[in-house]
């Protein structure tokens, strides 16, 4: 996939549609919202906009929110978040990126290029490695966290309900 064919946007008014069918179609296909700032919580775009404050009331860290837009047809495929910095929940399970694709445009190629992405945001913002976890059966997040440098450090237990397996992978990608 070339560089100009993805690129990561702040959330923006002319993707409040789009944003909200992808929030549609995420829950008709039963996904989890990885990386989506708790779109999954929200009945409006304008509601979904004001994530840091909702999020913090969660007790969730401050995060970096991009849409992920095809440029041929300026078409949102995924979303994706940088967290920082990282709590001991984020560090245990949850990882500094989470992030999702759209499920009628899986297997694209998005999600690796969404996560190389975000890696030069991730450095700008002062992080020389960061943590990026998946369940031990997914098999497209490990092969996406793989390809863009990330190391297995370990498995652990998923006491939060998190993964359906119940076992999370943690990976470390060093930013180059």
């Amino acid at each position: 996939m070339k560089m100009d064919e993805l690129k990561l946007l702040a959330p923006s008014a002319p993707y409040a549609e789009q944003v909200m069918s992808f929030r549609e179609e995420l829950l008709q296909n039963n996904d989890s919202f990885d990386g989506c700032a708790g779109l999954e919580d929200v009945r409006s775009f304008e509601e979904w906009l004001d994530f840091e404050n909702r999020m913090k009331e969660k007790g969730f860290v401050p995060s970096e929110v991009f849409l992920a837009v095809r440029q041929r047809d300026n078409f949102v495929v995924g979303i994706i978040d940088f967290r920082h910095p990282l709590s001991e929940f984020l560090f245990n399970f949850g990882g500094n990126i989470g992030y999702s694709v759209r499920p009628a445009e899986r297997r694209k190629g998005y999600a690796s290029e969404m996560l190389k992405q975000i890696l030069p945001v991730c450095r700008e913002l002062g992080e020389s490695k960061v943590l990026v976890t998946c369940d031990k059966e997914n098999e497209a997040s490990r092969r996406t966290i793989v390809k863009n440098g990330g190391e297995l450090e370990n498995e652990v237990t998923d006491t939060s309900g998190l993964s359906k397996s119940g076992v999370i992978q943690r990976y470390w990608i060093t930013i180059c």
